[in-house]
């Protein structure tokens, strides 16, 4: 049976839907922006401020979670702009070092108007 995964140390989801659901031996993480947990807003400006705060929120549910972004396995990202490619993927790659799976893709806009989304599939 699937376990929902909640902490205060990520932001609240912002619609139906679960920080993350473990599910046998992996957790899947819904997808992460840069929203800061401690006051409910994006302060974030930058791409790279964006990916880091995405990824501190990551961290965060998968600790929950009890897994790490070292035992990620696939992560799926979204960009507002592609053109941001190389800055995103100078953060992403400090967090992501067991180097996953990965999908990246442009998409028009992102909730909050923000820069990056992130999900991940991690074992536990």
């Amino acid at each position: 049976m699937a376990e929902i995964v909640y902490t205060k140390n990520a932001p609240d989801a912002i619609g139906p839907y679960s920080q993350a659901v473990k599910s046998g031996s992996l957790v899947f993480t819904s997808g992460q922006i840069a929203i800061n947990p401690a006051t409910g807003t994006v302060e974030a400006v930058t791409i790279e401020e964006q990916t880091e705060q995405v990824c501190k929120n990551l961290t965060a549910v998968l600790a929950e979670a009890g897994a790490s972004i070292d035992k990620a396995i696939k992560t799926v990202c979204f960009l507002a702009n592609m053109e941001d490619f190389a800055k995103f993927n100078e953060v992403y790659g400090k967090y992501f070092t067991s180097k996953p799976a990965r999908s990246c893709v442009a998409v028009k806009t992102l909730p909050k108007n923000v820069l990056v989304e992130v999900e991940v599939i991690a074992e536990l």
